[in-house]
């Protein structure tokens, strides 16, 4: 009887530790939750990817539409641009025919000259007023600072009754089209004197020396 009992005991004991074996996480159980975490992980590392690849074509869309609707309006506004600026040399060719006429010794002070030139002034003002009507403007520029955005100096000229860097002299005109620089004004600006710069110099080592 004594027996029977230790054997049962004993069947009991088995049984306990192999439902304690059952609750412990076996190795081959540890690899395969690491294998889901894992594979969780990297799906939703290519969630974020796709997300973040969406954004970004999304975002070139937009840039692309942008740029489009830009062209889109400058090809309106600034179509003419090209043909504009070379309707300018019409300007150039007509007043250097008038200054070489009105130069020419054997012409001065003829009536074929003045209505000559009364006709030159007559297509000048025609030209300007097409020019305006398309939003083609002349540049100003005798007695305004020099401003490298709109005008290009080719010459210093002494004179002290302005500021140096006036404009005291145009060259050539300078024409907008809008807001954008059909090409800039050809000047000459105001510089002091070379002599009252000296004299200056002169009188500050005069000074210095008493």
């Amino acid at each position: 009887m004594e027996k029977e009992e230790n054997k049962t005991t004993s069947d009991n004991q088995e049984v306990k530790e192999h439902l304690d074996d059952n609750k412990t996480d076996r190795p081959e159980d540890k690899e395969i939750k690491k294998e889901n975490d894992k594979e969780e992980k990297s799906l939703e590392e290519k969630i974020i990817e796709l997300e973040d690849k969406l954004a970004r074509t999304f975002a070139e869309m937009e840039n692309q539409r942008r740029r489009f609707e830009k062209e889109k309006i400058d090809a309106f506004e600034y179509g003419g641009y090209s043909f504009a600026k070379e309707a300018l040399n019409l300007i150039d060719n007509l007043e250097r025919s008038k200054n070489i006429l009105e130069n020419d010794e054997k012409l001065k002070n003829t009536e074929a000259l003045k209505i000559t030139l009364d006709h030159f002034d007559i297509i000048y003002k025609d030209i300007f007023s097409i020019f305006s009507k398309n939003n083609i403007s002349v540049i100003e520029s005798i007695n305004k600072k020099l401003d490298p955005n709109l005008h290009q100096a080719m010459m210093e000229i002494e004179d002290d009754n302005k500021e140096p860097g006036t404009i005291i002299q145009e060259i050539q005109k300078g024409f907008m089209l809008k807001d954008r620089l059909l090409r800039p004004s050809l000047v000459g600006v105001a510089k002091k004197t070379t002599e009252k710069n000296e004299k200056t110099e002169e009188n500050k080592e005069n000074l210095e020396d008493k």
